[in-house]
């Protein structure tokens, strides 16, 4: 496969045309009744989603008491990326990407649903909190791929970025406002675990929402596909890893989403068992840190598709996994939440600016029949350490605390930046 440098906009437009430009497509964009259907079901279930952010961990933790159980748990929603990514990216080129996503709203559903139903009946377990993990996790996985796939299907190739940046906004309002409303509700709930329960029942309730609104879509999800002898699963995913490989940008940008990954994995357990701990923050509190911090998300996700437009993917890049790297000492020295929130939204700002620079760029390169299997491969390569680094998390704050553990991923997070910044690569270079 050649490569496809030439995909990449040109920089020599003027500032006024670029202003102009993106005000027309952005307009444009939210006239499209498909992408706004898709949009709005995605923000209700983003934001359930973040409001059962703190239950996972939090409820582990009221049951067992271990952050080590915590960190188990929450590899176990993760490592579907490593065991379904594949066969998941082969399959959605093969299948209904609308009626995939559907059908995992739906059993996301039932899966987050039969927490409330076990808490009635007094039968909440860690097993099922196992269970429940992996399905969510499993659907997560069939879902993210369909769903990025189906993107350039829904929008304009112009239009891409700013509806990548769409797409992040909301996940990023979600990150801001979710949080403190699922802290504030288990804080006003006569336990933890009654408050984590019922903080699942709002989650549950929005995938619901969600596939109502992909129902009322119109827009087919995938292009017609040309009658072509069967292959198999296999085949398909070998073509989708050689499509990768021989694709240079892809695939440094691929192995750039897997260190960082890794690196990221315990991050939000780390800060979670620091503000308890160390600084005796309730679960109201912890909530607001993770809100107002994520105001540097929505920030970031506002802003990026004007950094993209203004400087070289190479600088996009690397400067936001340095400023990701620089807001972790914040968080190893903090001594109160107020300074856990600054460099939380400093790295949540970075953070979305990378996300949507490389996602949009990734989705502009790849012709639609291969969607599914690159993003899969994607998916994999970018989350295939996460497990273990989030188990591995859970073992190192039991045995040397978050704050050292928060220095170590800042060592991570600087390494990255320096051999990204010196490499000779396609991401490295436009």
């Amino acid at each position: 496969m050649t490569n496809s440098s030439a995909a990449v906009p040109p920089e020599g437009r003027s500032d006024d045309t670029l202003v102009r430009t993106t005000s027309m497509q952005r307009r444009a964009l939210w006239r499209n009744r498909d992408f706004v259907l898709l949009w709005s079901g995605q923000a209700v279930s983003v934001l359930g989603t973040q409001v059962s952010t703190l239950a996972l961990p939090l409820l582990v933790l009221a049951l067992t008491g271990s952050p080590a159980q915590a960190g188990l748990v929450a590899a176990s929603q993760t490592l579907p990326y490593v065991l379904f990514s594949l066969p998941a990216g082969a399959l959605i080129d093969r299948w209904n990407r609308k009626m995939v996503m559907i059908g995992c709203d739906v059993a996301r559903f039932l899966a987050l649903g039969s927490l409330p139903l076990a808490a009635v009946l007094a039968r909440v377990t860690v097993i099922q909190l196992y269970v429940v993990a992996a399905v969510a996790g499993t659907a997560y996985v069939f879902f993210s791929v369909a769903e990025v796939s189906s993107l350039a299907r829904v929008v304009t190739p112009a239009q891409l970025p700013q509806a990548t940046a769409a797409n992040a906004t909301v996940g990023s309002a979600a990150t801001l406002l979710g949080p403190g409303l699922g802290g504030l509700i288990m804080s006003l709930a006569r336990s933890i675990l009654v408050g984590a329960v019922l903080a699942y029942l709002v989650d549950s309730a929005s995938y619901l929402v969600s596939a109502i609104s992909l129902k009322l879509m119109r827009t087919p999800f995938q292009a017609e596909r040309v009658a072509a002898e069967r292959t198999s699963v296999t085949a398909d995913v070998i073509e989708g890893l050689r499509f990768l490989w021989e694709h240079r940008q892809l695939r440094a940008l691929a192995m750039l989403n897997l260190g960082t990954n890794v690196f990221l994995a315990p991050l939000d357990l780390a800060v979670i068992v620091l503000a308890r701990g160390a600084l005796h923050a309730d679960v109201r509190t912890i909530g607001l840190v993770f809100s107002i911090g994520s105001a540097g998300d929505l920030a970031g996700a506002i802003i990026a598709p004007w950094c993209r437009a203004r400087m070289s993917f190479r600088r996009a890049v690397v400067g936001a996994i340095a400023f990701e790297a620089l807001a972790m000492p914040l968080l190893a020295l903090a001594t109160s939440p107020p300074l856990l929130i600054v460099g939380w939204g400093i790295l949540a700002l970075a953070g979305a600016v990378y996300n949507v620079a490389s996602q949009s760029y990734r989705l502009a390169l790849l012709p639609d029949a291969v969607q599914g299997r690159v993003n899969s491969v994607t998916l994999l390569l970018g989350q295939r350490g996460v497990p273990p680094a989030m188990a591995a998390g859970g073992l190192l704050l039991a045995a040397i605390g978050p704050r050292a553990e928060l220095w170590l991923i800042a060592l991570g997070m600087g390494v990255s930046a320096v051999v990204v910044g010196f490499a000779r690569t396609d991401v490295a270079s436009r």
